[in-house]
This record gives C-alpha cells, sequence and structure tokens, in this order.
C-alpha cells in the first residue's frame, strides 16, 4: 500500500478529476489525503478522504484573483495586469503551501504527490527537498506543456496548417517567452532561498520535467502531439460529479420524448453577464427541442431575472452523468469537464469560450469536427440559434462525436491514471533530499 497526497485548489474543474483518481487509487488498496481549500473541504470529505486544509494561504484572496483574473482575459486587455495577478497567485502563495504541507508531512509523508500544474509548492520546492516524487495531474483537455502545437499564454489561435499561421504562431510564442521571464526570475530567487538550483524555462516548461504529467484527455482530441516530453501520459477523461448512492432529479424522468435535449451551461464558475445563458434563452425559445439550462451552484437563477420560454427548464447544476445520457447537443463556454463528458457520450459541442483553457478546446472541438465555436462577445441569440439548428441538423458532427467517443473509450481514465501512479510509487527514489543551506 502506497500513501498519495493530492495537492489540489479547490474549484470544482480541479478537484473533480482528482476525486475520479483518488476512489480508484482507494479501491486499489492505497491511503490518499486531499490538501486543499475550505470550498472543497465538505465534498472531499463527504467521499471519505482525509484532508488538510490551506492555513497560511489566503483562500479568499485566491478566488478573488480568479474572478478578476478571466474578467481580463475574456476583454483581452490588461496583460500587464494580468501577470501580475498570476504572479500573486502562482507564486506569492508558495511558501504559505509550504508552511501547510511541512506540517502535514510531520504526521503523514506521502510516497507520491499528485500537484495540480497551477500549485506551484510541490512543483518549485517541495518534492527535491523532500526528495518525494511528484506528479502533475492536469485537469485540461489541451495539455498546457508549450510546444509547437501547444497552447499560448494568454493566447488562442486555431491550429496551423501554413506557413504564415506557423511563423505568426513563432512569433506569439516568442512573445510568450518574455511574458513569462519574470516569473521564472521570481521562481528562481524562491528556489535559491530554499538552496535548488535554477530552472532555465517557464515553470510550467518545467512542470514537463516531473516524474509523471498526467492528461485527463486523448491524443485524438489534443492536435494528436508529438512534441511533448516522455513524462506526459494521455490517460482519457476522468469523470467525477456526485456521489454514487445519490439519485438522478426526479424532473429527469419526465422530460418530454419525441425531440432533442439541448443541455446549456456556462460551468461552475459565475459570469458576470450570463451572455451565453441570455443568448440562449432568447434565441433557443421557439426551438422544437427541450433546453435544459444550468446557471452554476453557485449562482441563483432567480437572482438573474431570466424570462424562462415553456421549452427551457433553468437548474442551478444537474449531475452530467445523469443528464447527458438523455442529451442530444451541449452548448458551453468550453471547460474541460463539461467537454470531456460530452465527448465521452459522443455528443456533439458548441463552444461559446471565455477563458482559462476554454479557447483552446473550442479550436480542438472545431479541429476534430465534433462541433462549432463562437466567440463569446459574438454570441448573439441569432448565431446561437443558427449554430444549434447546424448541429442538430448535420449528420457529420454526430458521426466525428461518436468516433470521438470511441477514441476515448480507449483510455481508462481513473484506471490508468491510477496505475501509473502505482507505477511512480513504486520507483526506488532517485535523488536524496535536499539540505538545508
Amino acid at each position: 500500500m502506497s500513501k498519495f497526497l493530492f495537492t489540489v485548489w479547490p474549484f470544482y474543474g480541479h478537484i473533480h478529476p482528482n476525486i475520479a483518481v483518488a476512489h480508484t487509487l482507494r479501491e486499489r488498496g492505497h491511503e490518499v489525503r486531499f490538501y486543499s481549500g475550505s470550498a472543497a473541504r465538505e465534498v472531499i470529505e463527504g467521499e471519505g478522504f482525509a484532508f488538510s486544509p490551506l492555513e497560511h494561504v489566503d483562500e479568499g484572496r485566491v478566488t478573488q484573483i480568479i474572478m478578476s483574473a478571466e474578467g481580463i482575459m475574456a476583454q483581452r486587455r490588461n496583460p500587464l495586469r494580468l501577470r501580475a495577478m498570476w504572479r500573486e497567485w502562482l507564486l506569492g502563495t508558495v511558501e504559505g503551501q509550504l508552511t501547510d504541507l511541512g506540517a502535514v508531512f510531520d504526521s503523514w509523508r506521502p510516497d507520491v504527490i499528485v500537484c495540480d500544474p497551477a500549485m506551484w509548492g510541490p512543483i518549485l520546492v517541495l518534492g527535491e527537498r523532500a526528495g518525494i516524487p511528484v506528479s502533475i495531474f492536469a485537469y485540461t483537455a489541451a495539455c498546457i506543456l508549450p510546444g509547437r502545437d501547444g497552447p499560448l499564454l494568454g493566447l488562442s489561435l486555431p491550429r496551423a496548417r501554413t506557413a504564415p499561421a506557423r511563423a505568426l504562431r513563432s512569433l506569439m510564442q516568442a512573445a510568450s517567452k518574455l511574458f513569462t521571464r519574470q516569473a521564472t526570475r521570481e521562481a528562481n530567487a524562491l528556489r535559491a532561498r530554499h538552496g535548488l538550483p535554477p530552472i532555465s524555462g517557464s515553470v510550467t516548461e518545467f512542470t514537463g520535467g516531473m516524474a509523471l504529467y498526467l492528461v485527463p484527455s486523448v491524443p485524438e482530441f489534443d492536435y494528436q502531439r508529438t512534441d511533448l516530453p516522455p513524462s506526459v501520459h494521455y490517460v482519457g477523461p476522468c469523470l467525477w460529479n456526485k456521489p454514487a448512492d445519490q439519485p438522478p432529479p426526479d424532473w429527469l424522468a419526465e422530460l418530454p420524448g419525441g425531440q432533442p435535449i439541448v443541455f446549456v451551461t456556462e460551468g461552475t464558475v459565475p459570469v458576470k453577464e450570463a451572455k451565453l445563458l441570455k443568448s440562449a434563452l432568447a434565441g433557443l425559445g421557439t426551438l422544437d427541442a427541450t433546453v435544459i439550462m444550468t446557471t452554476g451552484p453557485d449562482r441563483d437563477p432567480v437572482a438573474l431575472g431570466l424570462a424562462v420560454p415553456p421549452n427551457v427548464r433553468v437548474e442551478r447544476w444537474v449531475p452530467l452523468s445523469d443528464l447527458l445520457p438523455r442529451t442530444d447537443l451541449v452548448v458551453t463556454t468550453g471547460g474541460s469537464g463539461t467537454v470531456m463528458a460530452a465527448l465521452k457520450q459522443g455528443i456533439p459541442v458548441l463552444a461559446a469560450p471565455i477563458a482559462w483553457d476554454q479557447p483552446e478546446n473550442a479550436w480542438r472541438i472545431v479541429e476534430a469536427g465534433v462541433g462549432l465555436r463562437i466567440p463569446y462577445d459574438r454570441c448573439t441569440p441569432r448565431r446561437l440559434r443558427a449554430a444549434v439548428e447546424r448541429l442538430l441538423g448535420e449528420p457529420s458532427f454526430h458521426d466525428h462525436a461518436h468516433r470521438m467517443a470511441e477514441a476515448l473509450g480507449r483510455y481508462a481514465g481513473p484506471a490508468l491514471a491510477a496505475e501509473l501512479l502505482e507505477q511512480l510509487a513504486a520507483r526506488p527514489v532517485s535523488a536524496s533530499p535536499v539540505q538545508s543551506s
């Protein structure tokens, strides 16, 4: 039996894939503990896992940064302010993480740290100093490691297929490196304080050199990338959305038959304008379909003041495992969890991306032929209605989505992730812990 410590920021899209893998590890006889924020405590302990809280990290400030950064990215402006916010979140919380995790290690020393790629304490310091292997467990459907087809920090471009497009991408990659140079200098100063040598590239690039890097997606969705280090393993979707004993909502059994079901969601993080939801209400109210719409678990539908047509049902949240088997089309901002869950069921996707992983997912949806993309700021009721009608009416989207579902089905998801983590735990430690200087 091995001990696995999951260090994860307390956001739904980060926590849920980790819970899926943690369940599998526990079923295989291992001991699991989470280090995360109070916002995730109830769900983690509700699933029976040990929990260690963020104590020396200001969780409220981190949440505030995430919400503000999303707005800046959506507006595509003020990159210097965005860089300062990322620095405060990613680097400014490291010492607090190290203090918290040092206390955890005093009573419970793990064999492997399974780390959120945005939680830099284990990545930059703790793994090396403690002599414990670190596995990155990404929560994004597109691997964020840099490369020829990799995402660009703060930018989003379609796959480069022509010489001019490749030249533009190379230029953008150079600009992205300039954007991250200051963070690398600060990361190296932090490492020096802990007696560790400098890193040469960005911290994101450095994560590719961890002992293991797990991506809950498949190459068929992620441009069939060939520019990734050997540490990277695609494992397939790692999905969890509710306790196993929680029954489906009663109203699901009462949905009318004989017409398509369209699911519309802006994900689990509230979006200030609710533009996608409002456009869907205005554009799909007369569609010959049943529309199920969720506002997000932390946002009251009544407070949004939505005028709801007869063919639309609005809920805060519906477990995807209950709803998607009955669904014909998913309309979303493009978060990785929703996209992977839809494609695993062979459901086409309409994405109106805002920020974070969503723009890259949207381009991959188009590239794979499994759906369409509408820029969020151009997501009018008319455009949305036309895209929905096309996706429901053209068989090619369903055919491509079914082929993607077959590809996703060839990967074991949490079981494969658990197997690779077990192999990591069984490896001999390659280096002794770094001593204090």
